[in-house]
């Protein structure tokens, strides 16, 4: 297996559960060496999170794949000196906890550029690490309600929908990653270190891309519209004979092609439909014409159909669906087996960055608890292995 991209970047890990973790999985698929630091005998809160393999939680294994696992009481007096000894050496440290409590512990961004003035420090909250808030506790609901996606999810006239997965932690992570790279690059540059403060709440309101404008632009407040889009029609979820069907038609050429394959040339005529703007107008009469005709069909022929003459067209695929198509999970190699220690053969989510060369791919399992304390700490630390055991002994690793 090729080493990466990232191979020669240090990373030390301090994240848990989801939106940090994930930023350290992305930049460890990619390449880097990722030290995970977790709290002796408890580990990160997520590995009691189910579902479970062998009493192994799949939730843990899938998002710490690449990082070598090392336990590590911050608390002590050995502890820190021992981390301070490893940021003289890393070139990236993550973490996500509350605003404040790494500067607590004497090992907060200004503390640590001291010790390292290259360090890059990316760190993920619920609120970043200043304004008023930024001392309220974070979690994906938080980031999805307070950043305004919840409000404009589900359909009309229901209650504010989250998202099916935890969209604000992931988009946290992504933000993260995206922040600290562009920090390396700036680092290899000047020899500079960075503070990355990425917030699930900011991070949630620049996905929002259309909707705030809709209002900045309007004084519209926008609403929840189901699977339409504010934009384009029709853009939307059809039924059909055996489960739903997406068809996108974002401009008047592809409603055209659509219409043909309907066979009904009047709605090209009909002084509802004739331009976008008026279809987006006229959405909920258009919207039945159009499941009059898939609703007599199966999803995969009306997506056959539609694609055959460039229209946009997809299966609303359930996750069985999802794990088993030839593109995604194969072409793709969106799901990798792995051999896990305890757990066994398991099937992870692989990462969703191509690149042409040095792939960033999944090489090794996620870590036991403290799995790799002899190793890292003995040849990356420099501790003796006597010490080591002592520290074990003491609750420093």
């Amino acid at each position: 297996m090729s080493k990466g991209l990232l191979d020669g970047v240090v990373v030390l890990d301090l994240t848990r559960v989801l939106a940090g973790p994930y930023c350290g999985m992305l930049l460890a698929d990619m390449g880097a060496t990722v030290y995970k630091i977790e709290q002796p005998k408890k580990g990160d809160d997520s590995r009691a999170f189910g579902p479970f393999i062998n009493g192994e939680s799949a939730y843990y294994m899938n998002l710490n794949r690449n990082k070598m696992g090392v336990t590590l009481n911050l608390k002590t007096t050995e502890g820190k000196a021992v981390f301070i000894e490893m940021v003289k050496k890393a070139d990236v440290v993550i973490e996500n906890y509350r605003p404040g409590t790494m500067e607590k512990l004497g090992l907060g961004y200004e503390d640590l550029k001291k010790i390292n003035p290259g360090i890059v420090y990316g760190c993920v909250s619920g609120f970043g690490h200043y304004g008023p808030y930024s001392q309220r506790a974070g979690y994906d609901i938080i980031g999805q309600a307070m950043g305004g996606l919840m409000s404009t999810t589900g359909w009309p006239g229901g209650a504010p929908t989250r998202t099916g997965t935890a969209m604000g932690d992931v988009l946290g992570g992504l933000g993260c990653t995206i922040g600290v790279l562009a920090a390396v690059v700036n680092k290899i540059k000047t020899g500079e270190g960075q503070k990355v403060d990425v917030a699930l709440v900011d991070s949630v309101v620049s996905s929002l891309e259309i909707i705030t404008q809709i209002y900045l632009a309007t004084g519209r407040i926008p609403e929840k519209i189901g699977n339409r889009y504010e934009s384009a029609y029709p853009y939307d979820s059809f039924k059909s004979k055996d489960g739903d069907v997406i068809i996108g038609c974002g401009n008047d050429k592809l409603y055209k092609l659509l219409v043909e394959v309907m066979e009904q040339p009047e709605l090209l005529t009909d002084e509802r439909f004739t331009t976008n703007a008026l279809r987006v107008k006229n959405h909920a009469d258009l919207k039945p014409i159009i499941e009059a005709w898939t609703v007599e069909q199966n999803v995969d022929d009306i997506v056959e159909k539609l694609l055959a003459v460039g229209v946009p067209s997809s299966p609303i695929n359930t996750i069985d669906r999802v794990v088993k198509d030839p593109h995604i999970a194969v072409a793709r190699e969106m799901f990798v087996e792995v051999e896990h220690p305890v757990a066994g053969k398991t099937t992870l989510t692989g990462d969703h960055i191509k690149f042409s060369d040095k792939k960033a791919e999944i090489r090794t399992p996620a870590p036991t608890l403290g799995q790799h304390n002899f190793d890292v700490y003995e040849n990356f630390v420099g501790l003796s292995e006597e010490i080591i055991k002592e520290y074990i002994e003491k609750g420093v690793f």
